[in-house]
């Protein structure tokens, strides 16, 4: 069981660093983001696309390599997200959090209350930290879920490569097919349920 936080006290705190991070509860989920501690509360929907998200990044996937959910990136002293996908070396099965350098591919699912940070903030920290591969799958668009694809470029910052609604089959980093439809068919599939309850 989680011990009691004065919630109000974490929220007061501006600045914070990894060393910080030693004096939460280890059962705590959190991330760090440009000194600013994030304590997300991702909803069912949101869990079960980063499920089929993993699914469908398992096929292919080079040797030495496994796509997992929900893992702590170590980045910086003032950086350490949670993305809700990464593809990462298997060297690194028994630490946490997995450095970065390991990160083959990052995907965060958006969430109302993380867009912002998703299509901006952490588009800055992970083209810093070199990761080459940063996709955003987005459920909050009425129509369809909507994957945008970020890719670094001479720079070192992210560009936007594409942005669809469509299948999407890829060779980078890897061969990849992120079936989209059906994971409007799904977010839709919760939706009804919700709307009817």
């Amino acid at each position: 069981m989680t011990a009691t936080l004065d919630l109000p006290d974490l929220r007061d705190k501006q600045d914070w660093t990894v060393d910080d991070l030693a004096s939460l509860p280890s059962d705590l989920k959190y991330e760090l983001i440009d000194g600013r501690l994030i304590l997300p509360a991702p909803t069912l929907l949101h869990q079960v696309l980063g499920v089929e998200l993993v699914l469908m990044l398992r096929p292919g996937c080079p040797p030495g390599y496994t796509p997992a959910p929900d893992l702590s990136l170590e980045i910086d002293h003032r950086n350490e997200p949670r993305p809700d996908v990464v593809v990462t070396n298997l060297r690194y099965a028994m630490r946490s959090p997995v450095p970065v350098d390991g990160a083959m591919l990052v995907i965060e699912i958006i969430s109302p209350t993380s867009h912002f940070r998703d299509m901006h903030a952490k588009t800055e920290v992970y083209a810093a930290a070199g990761v080459e591969n940063y996709w955003v799958v987005d459920p909050t668009f009425d129509d369809a879920v909507v994957m945008t694809v970020f890719q670094r470029n001479g720079t070192g910052k992210y560009q936007q490569a594409l942005s669809t609604s469509k299948v999407f089959d890829t060779d980078v980093p890897y061969p990849i097919t992120i079936d989209l439809p059906a994971l409007t068919a799904l977010r839709d599939k919760y939706l009804a349920a919700r709307d009817e309850a």
